[in-house]
């Protein structure tokens, strides 16, 4: 049986191994996504509620979190909204739906929350499913070098990104 919930500390240990073995043997390799994890919860606008969990038979399998980010033009914050980093599930447990179970409820929480959007960096194939849209069409850029193809972002509320354009500033603990 699948299950998803709200995060717990008590699976904080599970979750740095499952982001490990989740990333470490992929094309990109792992990239400390554990370490940015642990920072974020560290960051004052951490919130527990937009970090879940999948068990199947009470094994953690899958793991998603959402943080805040901001839409910044000549240093002027436009506006407010997430970015999923990571997301993650065991390799054994892909390509069976984990993924799109959570990457659906946290968008069903940044939905209750009345946040306008969420932003990911991620495979172009797999985030499209989602009606996930090229962030460039909107006038919206990453703060650093990353192909067009594989930077995203959704609009939450119809027409909530109509008249923002600017560049995506990340927590600090993205520059550790």
């Amino acid at each position: 049986m699948v299950t998803l919930r709200t995060i717990k500390p008590s699976d904080y240990q599970n979750v740095g191994n499952l982001i490990f073995e989740a990333f470490v043997n992929t094309e990109e390799g792992y990239g400390s996504e554990g370490e940015l994890v642990a920072n974020l919860r560290k960051d004052t606008t951490y919130q527990d509620y937009f970090e879940v969990v999948v068990l199947k038979n009470n094994a953690i399998v899958g793991h998603g979190l959402l943080s805040e980010v901001y839409v910044c033009k000549e240093g002027k914050k436009l506006s407010t909204g997430l970015c999923l980093a990571p997301l993650a599930v065991l390799p054994k447990e892909q390509n069976q739906g984990i993924g799109a179970k959570i990457l659906t409820e946290l968008e069903i929480r940044a939905k209750n929350e009345r946040y306008p959007f969420i932003n990911i960096l991620g495979h172009p194939g797999y985030y499209a499913k989602f009606n996930y849209e090229l962030a460039s069409h909107y006038g919206i850029y990453p703060p650093f070098s990353v192909p067009d193809d594989s930077y995203f972002i959704k609009e939450l509320k119809e027409n909530s990104l109509a008249n923002i354009q600017g560049t995506i500033q990340y927590l600090d603990a993205f520059n550790h």
